[in-house]
């Protein structure tokens, strides 16, 4: 369910208690930017790995539908410390060929989030 990149990561995958996909990323050396912070390319792509995990619960029912990225914003809210950070998407938009989706990331305490996402990504769905 989670493409290769999240696997260089670190991630793995919890579900959240509506059944959502939640990803977590551990601190360590692969992940670090400056000391005792997280690289801001591992916020980015744990980001677009939880939009995706979202994005693919989402379309469970569709064999075959294939997500590829549009465009991606990312907002730094805060500095990722040392801990464990987790993230999640939520679809704002689901049509027949493009889907948006926003996402966000924290660590001790979901209510302060330290990053946040939009993307969108094209579907093609089989037969389409």
């Amino acid at each position: 369910m989670l493409p290769p990149y999240a696997k260089l990561l670190g991630v793995t995958l919890e579900q959240g208690d509506d059944g959502t996909p939640v990803i977590v990323m551990p601190f360590g050396q692969h992940v670090v930017g400056r000391p005792g912070y997280l690289q801001g390319g591992a916020i980015s792509g744990l980001l677009e790995v939880a939009a995706i995990a979202t994005l693919r619960h989402a379309l469970a029912g569709e064999a075959g539908a294939r997500i590829k990225p549009i465009n991606a914003t990312v907002d730094f809210l805060r500095g990722g410390r040392d801990h464990v950070t987790r993230a999640t998407g939520t679809i704002t938009r689901l049509g027949s060929r493009v889907a948006t989706v926003e996402a966000v990331a924290w660590q001790d305490d979901r209510a302060r989030p330290i990053a946040g996402a939009r993307m969108n990504y094209l579907i093609e769905r089989e037969g389409g």
